[in-house]
């Protein structure tokens, strides 16, 4: 029998101008300058989907939250550790037809430090910081596509503006 089960993360990473992150623009404030940049990493040669760019994605291990798990696939992946996390109150699922299982997705948003730097672990050979179209254009998975413009409408002016109370969990 099929089952379903909360088996992986997605986390979007954003960073946005210094302007943000010091409280100069945002919601009733200017709008941030060119938007934030979206980090893509593009994955290695010799694994899964050689050579698609993705955000920072990986299966929850046993015993651990999805939360956990986003903060641990953001570290592990790229070196990162977010400014603030957000739930994007979306959750995505996928079959996996090798273990006839349906996996539901969590999606979360990292807002990152303007001058943040990645280091990619072995499953990426590259990242990049681009801006919002073309981390659309780049992303493989069609659910990667709609996930980024949800972050973007919650969080595209570096809070959650009236339901930071409710998305924000570091």
């Amino acid at each position: 029998m099929t089952s379903v089960q909360v088996e992986i993360v997605d986390v979007y990473v954003l960073r946005f101008g210094p302007d943000v992150e010091k409280g100069m623009v945002g919601p009733g404030k200017p709008k941030a300058a060119g938007g934030p940049e979206v980090l893509v990493l593009r994955r290695a040669a010799g694994l899964r989907s050689p050579g698609t760019w993705e955000s920072v994605h990986g299966h929850i291990v046993a015993g651990e939250t999805p939360v956990a798990a986003a903060l641990r696939e953001l570290k592990e992946e790229t070196g990162l550790e977010p400014l603030r996390l957000y739930n994007l109150s979306r959750v995505e699922s996928f079959y996996l037809h090798r273990r006839d299982l349906v996996a539901l997705i969590p999606s979360f948003c990292a807002i990152v430090s303007p001058d943040a730097s990645v280091t990619t672990s072995e499953e990426h050979d590259r990242s990049e910081w681009v801006n919002t179209d073309e981390a659309a254009r780049r992303f493989f998975w069609p659910r990667e596509q709609r996930a980024l413009a949800d972050a973007l409408q919650l969080l595209g002016t570096g809070d959650a503006g009236g339901a930071e109370d409710v998305l924000r969990i570091v």
